[in-house]
């Protein structure tokens, strides 16, 4: 049995994983999929202290709290900083660290640092008097659609899961630099059907922190896969629980 952590991404919240959970349980597995401080559960706590490491510190917690060990710890998008120094922080829980369609910081990146374009979407929010607010990102014509979700259905149901993120979770920059995280196995999925202008990926290194060669893999889908493609995400992280025990 493999403890898998799935942590969501900007605006969403722990419910958008509601069709990731159910085959991962089915296989023997323990699942949790909560939400960041300001999202889901917990949107009457968002304000404009919430930032990156509050979120670090809502992942941490719940590891330890929980006793969490050999953790298959997933970060979507912005999430990608939330694992990296989460794992940064308990190395020795953390059995394999997975980045889905995510960014990857360096030490003392922010998200505005790797991608750009998020200091744009701080600047509409304040020209617009939300200031700290940041409001998710508005539905696009397909192939874009709402963060890659196109299907009618799906675009309702995941409208009813956003809602605004701090702009200091953006702003922040992560802290890493404990040795022992770098043995950690990684592995990128990227989601390949839709890249939007502005949003650019950036490369993988071809060896890993553990001197290992990448692994990356890719899903044939817009970004927000486990809405989209939840079984085949699914079978893609059932094999790297496989690869921890």
């Amino acid at each position: 049995m493999s403890t898998y952590l799935l942590v969501h991404g900007a605006w969403h919240s722990g419910e958008c994983w509601e069709r990731v959970v159910p085959p991962l349980t089915a296989a023997g597995h323990r699942v949790f999929a909560p939400s960041l401080t300001g999202h889901g559960d917990k949107a009457h706590l968002l304000g404009p202290e919430v930032g990156l490491d509050t979120h670090v510190d809502d992942v941490v917690g719940l590891i330890t709290e929980e006793d969490l060990t050999e953790v298959v710890l997933v970060g979507h998008s912005y999430a990608g900083l939330v694992v990296s120094a989460a794992a940064d922080r308990v190395p020795d829980r953390i059995a394999h660290l997975v980045h889905l369609d995510a960014m990857v910081p360096e030490d003392g990146e922010s998200a505005i640092d790797i991608m750009p374009v998020t200091q744009t979407l701080i600047d509409l929010a304040e020209r617009s008097g939300t200031g700290w607010r940041i409001p998710p990102l508005p539905e696009l014509p397909p192939p874009a659609g709402l963060f890659g979700v196109t299907d009618p259905a799906d675009v309702a149901w995941l409208r009813t899961l956003l809602s605004d993120q701090s702009a200091r979770t953006l702003q922040q920059p992560v802290r890493l630099g404990n040795p022992a995280a770098n043995s950690i196995p990684r592995t990128h999925i990227h989601c390949v059907a839709d890249e939007p202008e502005g949003f650019e990926r950036r490369p993988v290194p071809a060896t890993q922190p553990n001197g290992t060669p990448a692994q990356v893999w890719e899903l044939e889908t817009g970004h927000d896969c486990m809405v989209t493609k939840p079984a085949e995400l699914a079978d893609l992280l059932l094999k790297l629980g496989v690869q921890t025990i």
